[in-house]
């Protein structure tokens, strides 16, 4: 699996964690619906300040993400 497949597991898994379905941390993050599930598949790119923005909202630290273990 690459990296990026991998980071994106990793951000499902800590949406779920905070119990939030994709359209509600669209609306939190003012992204779509369909763009958070892109990074989520390893689809799309996720850029540095998306990427806090997102650990903000999950009260996770970012090196979070990339716990590929």
């Amino acid at each position: 699996m690459s990296r990026l497949n991998l980071l994106g597991a990793n951000i499902k898994k800590f949406r779920k964690q905070k119990k939030l379905s994709q359209n509600q941390l669209a609306e939190i993050l003012d992204f779509s619906r369909e763009h958070i599930a892109c990074i989520e598949t390893g689809k799309e790119f996720i850029s540095l300040r998306k990427l806090f923005l997102l650990a903000d909202v999950l009260e996770i630290p970012v090196k979070d993400f990339f716990d590929f273990d």
